[in-house]
């Protein structure tokens, strides 16, 4: 099954990452909660790829 965390934040980064400029702010705000709360659940490897993610959305 993997973890919900980890796989909710990459849903949230890849929509961030699509949205439009006029939806952008509120969709990198969600998926930086999303990493937030998967960051803590997290194996070190997925830790590792949770702040490639982050470093995506800057």
């Amino acid at each position: 099954m993997g973890n919900q965390l980890f796989q909710e934040a990459r849903r949230f980064v890849e929509t961030a990452k699509a949205a439009s400029p006029n939806d952008r702010q509120m969709a990198v705000e969600k998926a930086k909660n999303a990493l937030s709360s998967a960051y803590a659940n997290s194996t070190l490897a997925e830790q590792r790829q949770l702040q490639e993610m982050q470093n995506e959305l800057e």
